[in-house]
């Protein structure tokens, strides 16, 4: 029977395990992070890895306090001089992992390439660490270096530390038969195999674990449109394009009216684009696929299969509206290192030349973005079924030759330089125009 003086007190012992379940939960995502089988759920895993990581070391820096403040409960008597420095040492380390394990991480992402900000579960901004971020680009390696071999090395010592620790537990429990358990589980029967309490968290540990397999398990990629390849766009002749952004909603629809299809040398009908319509892109991050589309664009359309000499396309979009389905990465895109969507609010693509190539057409553009203009080729296919257009297409541009990607974003190691452009929509021609 232990008295209260011969365990922890009960903030210690809530303090303990919630650092306890959240470490088991935090190995889980770290192994899932890790598989070379990377899934539409890794970048959403890392992000809560980051989360959790933060919140281990605060309240590790609370429990610290706590004890450096309370006297811990003295340890049996039976005990020999060796087993006594053991068990002080696993606790001294354990404080070791517990701050030194989200430390390592912390500089890992605050020297990253990528320099992706934090958003503790998705909403409370974390800063990187000072100054690391502002470092050149070697140094700054040097530090990621850093903190990966350590936070691998600590990632190594938790597993030694949990099995010493889980190890001696049960062995004061069930060989030792003494008291030492109760201390962090009041009430538990020395000895006793099946307490209801042991089980208990033994089964939130089981819990931890199992949760870290499923939270995010089932995530895939924003949709995306159907799209076939296109030719990538040769990168010469600059041009300088303007247009006025219009007011688009979700789905983007265009405000222009339509003529009817006349006998040459009439002008092209012009299609309003139908809500529901989707322009977006891929690319990889780390070899993850990535993908995401803008919320605010408008089309000017004027096409006709019969009249490709005529057609015009205008395209206008809004760079701050694009969305991936992540908070911190589409808090991170309009930003002056990628879009700058300050500066340049608006991108616009252009194309008055239109021929046709075998089943599908192509567009010769040029695409007006962060101020610089470069050809881009949009292949496309086009049903047309009376009143009523369904299109899809897809372009490919390299996204450094418009600056999207600036400073150590520049390099193409974990972004690579290609993005792949898609649309699909279906227009109609307005009514008023029949």
């Amino acid at each position: 029977m232990t008295t209260r003086n011969d365990r922890y007190s009960s903030v210690a012992v809530l303090l303990h395990w919630i650092i306890a379940l959240s470490i088991l939960f935090q190995i889980i995502l770290g192994w899932r992070m890790g598989d070379n089988a990377r899934s539409a759920a890794t970048y959403l895993v890392f992000q809560l890895h980051k989360s959790v990581g933060i919140t281990i070391l605060l309240v590790s820096l609370v429990r610290l306090g706590w004890r450096l403040s309370h006297r811990a409960p003295p340890l049996p008597a039976h005990l020999k001089t060796w087993e006594r420095h053991l068990a002080h040492l696993t606790h001294v380390l354990f404080y070791i992992i517990m701050i030194g394990l989200p430390i390592t991480g912390w500089i890992m992402v605050s020297a990253s390439k990528t320099n992706i900000p934090t958003l503790l579960y998705g909403t409370a901004p974390w800063p990187h660490l000072p100054w690391l971020p502002e470092l050149a680009a070697g140094p700054k390696q040097v530090w990621h270096k850093v903190g990966e071999v350590g936070h691998g090395f600590l990632a190594k010592l938790t597993y030694a530390l949990l099995a010493l620790h889980v190890g001696g537990a049960l062995k004061h429990q069930l060989i030792d038969r003494d008291a030492t358990l109760s201390r962090m589980i009041p009430g538990v029967k020395a000895g006793a195999w099946f307490d209801l309490r042991a089980l208990a968290l033994a089964a939130a540990a089981i819990a931890s674990i199992g949760l870290g397999y499923a939270v995010f398990s089932g995530a895939k990629p924003a949709p995306k449109p159907v799209a076939a390849p296109a030719a990538v766009a040769p990168v010469d002749n600059v041009i300088t394009e303007d247009a006025p952004v219009t007011g688009a909603k979700p789905g983007a629809t265009s405000s222009a009216t339509l003529a009817p299809l006349a006998a040459p040398p009439a002008p092209p009908p012009v299609w309003a684009v139908d809500k529901g319509a989707v322009l977006g892109f891929e690319t990889t991050w780390s070899g993850q696929p990535v993908t995401g589309h803008f919320e605010h664009w408008t089309a000017d359309i004027r096409f006709s299969p019969e009249a490709l000499a005529a057609s015009t396309l205008s395209v206008t979009i809004d760079p701050a509206s694009v969305s991936t389905g992540d908070p911190q990465r589409d808090a991170t895109l309009p930003t002056e290192d990628w879009f700058n969507a300050a500066k340049f609010p608006r991108a616009v693509f252009t194309a008055k030349h239109f021929r046709k190539a075998g089943e599908r057409y192509v567009a010769d553009g040029v695409l007006n973005l962060k101020g610089v203009s470069k050809p881009v080729k949009l292949a496309f296919s086009l049903s047309i079924d009376g009143d009523k257009a369904t299109a899809s297409g897809t372009a490919q541009l390299d996204r450094t030759l418009f600056g999207v990607g600036q400073g150590e974003y520049g390099a193409t190691d974990q972004i690579p330089a290609a993005v792949s452009i898609n649309f699909n929509l279906t227009a109609h021609k307005p009514a008023t125009a029949k």
